[in-house]
């Protein structure tokens, strides 16, 4: 491969690394064409996902202030660069590796924070950035629906005890 091209890939990736909120390294060996497009396409917009040269994407990823990747830069590498919503790749590659074997989660690194297979796993059984901030305003409300109701109580609570105080005295004659 010639210097001008090893340096363009070079730049490319280091772009990809710097313009993602995460990266994830997977082992693709076995793969066909087809099921590589089909990884692409259960990813969506939420990931790239690009096959490097080892040596190259090491200088990428140095560039890029990431060096947590090095040991996971053997063999055949893929990476999927996400820039959408990292949970929603993390699913998308975790249930493709479940229907294709081949496909191996080595590792990667989320928002500067190295991450294990087993780490991608879990943050892939998490449920979507959307549904948790649908949670949240769900909890947020009911808290508020709660916080009202305590300070109606308050008035009507006080009314009823003036009414009771003003029945008592009107049987007691005064």
């Amino acid at each position: 491969m010639a210097k001008a091209d090893k340096n363009g890939i070079i730049a490319e990736l280091t772009r990809e690394f710097e313009g993602s909120s995460a990266a994830v390294l997977t082992e693709y060996r076995g793969l066909t064409v087809a099921q590589l497009k089909e990884l692409r396409g259960s990813l969506g917009g939420h990931a790239k996902f690009a096959v490097a040269k080892n040596t190259l994407a090491k200088i990428a990823a140095k560039r890029a202030g990431i060096t947590s990747l090095d040991p996971l830069l053997q063999g055949p590498t893929a990476i999927a660069f996400v820039k959408g919503d990292v949970v929603e790749a993390a699913k998308g590659l975790r249930d493709f590796a479940k229907a294709n074997p081949l496909l191996v989660i080595k590792g990667g690194v989320v928002e500067g924070k190295s991450m294990t297979p087993e780490e991608i796993t879990k943050l892939a059984d998490l449920e979507s950035r959307e549904v948790l901030l649908a949670k949240l305003a769900g909890a947020l409300k009911a808290k508020q629906s709660q916080a009202a109701a305590v300070f109606a109580a308050l008035p009507t609570q006080m009314a009823r005890l003036a009414e009771a105080l003003r029945a008592k005295r009107e049987q007691a004659g005064e």
